[in-house]
């Protein structure tokens, strides 16, 4: 490559006494002197190149700094960016958002790629101590400048990399905050200048002889800091000998095919561009990352003869584009970098370009920012020379301690510590100092880092005690500057994001605003104020739970809240509120494509359209989407074959059934269809369910629930009640539970009579071998209570007769298993038990001991002789010689048929109760003893 190129010869003499001084340590030949040679030509043929190259390391204070001082000396009129291309038309909103923030692109309909890949997403992060920020911000606010990106797009990030992950790295580090992290969602990450070991050899190598801990801290401590005061060259030259070195140490070129293809590509588009555009390569800048800068593909250069590089088309896909808002936790996550590695490389920033008196480029009228400098007069460019051999033989230029900065970290770190529960002091801010100063001597440079003070506060304030919510390291980190939230503005913003906004306006609420913010709607005396109430009950439904939270208020089929309260973070889930723009121009239109795709999916169920019904209906106002959805659920409900979700198919058709009738004059069409074609479909699957394993006991009695409970109406649509005496008769379940479960339907279809039930009861309680099992049995029982209500009572006469009947031998064992079982399988059916048995047992313990059980068997009475009444009766009393000449007459005992006066019946009851009495009476006046008693 670097004859093909033509090598200048300014790297000879370096070049020369690297191979030899690696020929001498290796001992003999090696591939280590080839490696350096290598490295030597790569900066060399990078430096050659008629078009600039700027290499990059993504969020790097030191490129960002470079980037500003070359901007300024070179003027370019072409600014060539590392970046997808189909994202440039987003470059011009960054002005109306408050930095940092993420380009993002999605797709969630796809064409030529997985259907399971769906939904595609990409994002770039832009923070202002980026170089590509610099570059874009100088692109776009200077006239005659055009900035043209260069790499490949969105969707050749799919095709060449259909498996790509959302993050480069794993973590080197937990984040604290877990939705600033997450800002970015399952995204995959685009970086300008990935500059990181390939293999994990070689940076636990790094790590371990730089005394560090993980990546961040070894390149801030051995590029960022060397680098960060250098001139313009000298970087350079030591970015593309970096880059050479990671490219070059890369096992088995992993991951170089997609790269070389990228790189192919760049430099396809260039050229194009120089062609078309005429402009001259002296005037044109290309930003790339210092890996790329380093690179060894044919088509690298302008003066390259390769063939160009076919560019294959992209798929059908249709891609959406908006920014999102980004946070240094988000992006620390994303590209596995250290947590608060960002934070202070910012703060890095701010400093250096204070130190170096840099102003650097901000987009006018953008948030926080104020007006930049005008450019100076672009300065002649100056000669390759040679700077690396003087940098690297050179000692590191080693700064004094900055006593006034470390002094203000370890009193602000204490005050903060203080502030969030720890007992910190004087004593502590000083130890902390000073023990910063150690920790950077034993790791071998003179200043302390950011890194240093970091672990020397947690050394010497935490203790290992965490008395709130936060450690000493992440108070560390919000001391060096904290997590940078970005923003979107409101002009940046999609349509229906921006009509979000609108339409709750009337709550007089800045709703971009990160904090949580309190809503009170009356709707009593601000009726005006609906609709904004309908629409956070969309968006309730739409973005994720903390974004909008109902404190007071609900939203049920025949329920409208007077007064509701809020908790509304929309600011703070501003991603979810863009991304919900690239399904639609409302939040209506995006609810209705929602529910229509949920209702058609491949794994879609009765129950899941059933629950689209209700949503249309609650917030839709229903129509003829409701329809569609209602003729979809007949269609899944006939295609079903499990009865799985039959509870949820029976309680949601119970609640819209109930809306219907209070709500129209008639059901709808669908409703009819539902109703017959359930009632058929379940009393065809009631045989099965009962025998089938896999079927639980809830299920069945949600069958059960439905045939009953809509029978009367299946019945008046035209079904046959004959199809479910039958499936009950067909039906021949083995488990106790559904066994108990049949013999309620039994009885509810009047097979099988109360008499009978409680008497097969009663058989098992009687039967030993089924009293463990017993559990079962209940449980069946109280699961019949959803289609059989009135077998309620019967229920808890069976309960009370199994702790009145069995020891405490069998009752105790037993006991546990039963409250398990009915927990497991009748949870929500055990408070109609409760109501029962308040209902039946005595209020007040006086009652207990003389409450007799209605179960409770009682002697039958003896019957009652006929007393006679009426005045015929009071006539033969009165006159007794008339029925007696009668009796004589007629040749019958005139005392066996008299009847009796008033009050006669009781005495003679009495009389019969209690015959010693009579007898005593007898004894005394003479009489005969059988005369004593009448």
């Amino acid at each position: 490559m670097s004859d093909r190129h033509g090598a200048s010869g300014t790297f000879d003499a370096l070049r020369e006494q690297l191979t030899t001084a690696a020929e001498a340590f290796a001992g003999g030949p090696s591939a280590v002197p080839g490696i350096l040679s290598g490295m030597v030509d790569d900066v060399d043929r990078a430096l050659s190149e008629r078009l600039e190259i700027f290499p990059v390391c993504h969020h790097s204070p030191a490129s960002a700094l470079a980037m500003a001082k070359r901007l300024r000396d070179k003027q370019p009129k072409v600014v060539y960016l590392e970046l997808c291309e189909d994202l440039r038309p987003l470059l011009d909103e960054l002005r109306n958002c408050r930095l940092p923030v993420a380009l993002q692109a999605f797709a969630s309909e796809i064409d030529g790629f997985p259907p399971e890949a769906a939904p595609l997403s990409v994002v770039a992060p832009i923070t202002e101590a980026s170089a590509e920020y610099q570059a874009i911000a100088y692109a776009l606010d200077t006239p005659g400048v055009e900035l043209v990106l260069v790499d490949r797009s969105t969707d050749h990030v799919f095709q060449w990399e259909p498996d790509a992950p959302a993050g480069t790295a794993a973590p080197e580090a937990e984040t604290d905050s877990e939705d600033d992290a997450a800002l970015h969602g399952d995204a995959v990450g685009l970086e300008i200048g990935d500059l990181r070991p390939g293999f994990a050899e070689l940076e636990e190598h790094l790590l371990h002889h730089g005394r560090v801990r993980h990546w961040s801290e070894w390149w801030d401590q051995y590029v960022e800091q060397p680098l960060i005061g250098a001139d313009y060259a000298t970087y350079r030259q030591v970015m593309v000998l970096i880059g050479s070195l990671f490219r070059r140490l890369r096992p088995g070129r992993r991951g170089l095919g997609v790269e070389e293809d990228r790189e192919r590509y760049m430099w396809t588009r260039m050229r194009e561009h120089l062609a078309s555009s005429g402009a001259d390569p002296a005037d044109c800048l290309y930003v790339c990352g210092a890996f790329h800068a380093a690179s060894t593909v044919a088509q690298f250069g302008l003066d390259g003869d390769a063939e160009p590089f076919e560019i294959s088309p992209r798929t059908g896909t249709r891609w959406l584009y908006g920014l999102i808002p980004s946070s240094h936790a988000a992006i620390e996550a994303q590209f596995g970098l250290a947590s608060g590695s960002v934070s202070i490389a910012a703060a890095t920033w701010d400093k250096a370009r204070r130190h170096a008196r840099v102003t650097p480029y901000r987009l006018k009228g953008q948030k926080g920012t104020r007006e930049p400098a005008k450019n100076p007069v672009p300065a002649p460019p100056e000669p390759v020379a040679d700077r690396l051999s003087g940098f690297l033989a050179a000692p590191p230029a080693l700064d004094a301690v900055d006593e006034d900065e470390l002094l203000g970290w370890c009193t602000g770190i204490v005050g903060l510590a203080r502030r969030n529960g720890y007992l910190a002091s004087t004593a502590d801010a000083i130890a902390v100092f000073e023990t910063s100063v150690l920790l950077a001597g034993l790791r071998g440079r003179r200043r302390p880092t950011p890194y240093d003070f970091q672990d020397a506060a947690i050394t010497c304030i935490e203790k290992d005690v965490v008395p709130g919510r936060r450690d000493v390291r992440r108070l560390c980190e919000i001391l060096l500057g904290g997590d940078r939230i970005g923003q979107v503005g409101y002009d940046a913003l999609p349509p229906l994001a921006r009509d979000v906004l609108d339409r709750l306006a009337p709550l007089g609420l800045d709703l971009e605003k990160r904090t949580i913010q309190r809503a009170l709607i009356d709707l009593g005396a601000r009726p005006e104020l609906a609709p904004c109430s309908q629409l956070l009950w969309i968006l309730r439904h739409l973005l994720p739970d903390d974004a909008v939270r109902p404190i007071m208020g609900s939203r049920r089929l025949g329920e409208r809240s007077i007064q509701e309260s809020w908790d509304l973070a929309i600011g703070r889930n501003q991603r979810s509120l863009i991304e919900l723009g690239y399904e639609g121009v409302s939040v209506e239109q995006v609810l209705e494509q929602r529910l229509r795709r949920a209702v058609h999916a491949e794994h879609a169920t009765a129950s899941v359209a059933l629950d689209a019904v209700e949503q249309s209906l609650l917030y839709l106002g229903g129509g003829r989407l409701t329809d569609e959805l209602g003729a979809r659920a007949v269609e899944l409900l006939s295609a079903e074959r499990t009865v799985d979700d039959a509870p949820e198919v029976l309680r949601r058709m119970r609640r819209l059934l109930a809306h219907y009738r209070a709500t129209r004059p008639a059901l709808p069409r669908w409703c009819e269809a539902f109703v017959t074609t359930g009632y058929a479909h379940y009393c065809t699957l009631l045989p099965t369910a009962f025998t089938d394993d896999d079927t639980g006991v809830r299920q069945v009695a949600a069958m059960l629930g439905f045939l009953f409970g809509m029978e009367s109406l299946a019945l008046s649509f035209g079904c046959d009640h004959a199809q479910l005496e039958l499936a009950v008769r067909q039906s021949h379940p083995e488990a106790p539970a559904k066994v108990a479960l049949l013999w309620a339907a039994s009885s509810q279809l009047g097979l099988l009579s109360q008499a009978d039930l409680r008497t097969r009861c009663d058989d098992l309680l009687a039967n030993p071998l089924i009293v463990p099992t017993f559990p079962q049995y209940i449980s069946g029982f109280v699961q019949a209570l959803e289609p059989v209500p009135a077998l309620t009572p019967l229920v808890v006469e069976v309960i009370s007769k199994a702790f009145a009947r069995l020891p405490d031998t069998v009752l105790l064992p037993w006991l546990p298993t039963l409250i398990t079982t009915l927990r497991d399988n009748a949870r929500e059916l055990v408070p109609v038990l409760v109501r029962e048995a308040g209902r039946t047992f005595p209020g007040t313990l006086a009652g207990v001991d003389t409450w007799v059980p209605p179960w409770s068997e009682r002697p039958a009475p003896a019957p009652a002789e006929p007393v006679p009444a009426g005045p015929v009766a009071d006539l033969l009393a009165a006159h007794p010689a008339s029925y007696e000449a009668v009796a004589d007459l007629l040749g019958y005992d005139r005392t066996a048929g008299a009847p009796l006066r008033p009050g006669e019946a009781e005495a003679a009851a009495l009389s019969a109760r209690h015959p010693e009495t009579a007898e005593a009476v007898a004894a005394l006046l003479g009489c005969p003893a059988h005369q004593a008693n009448p």
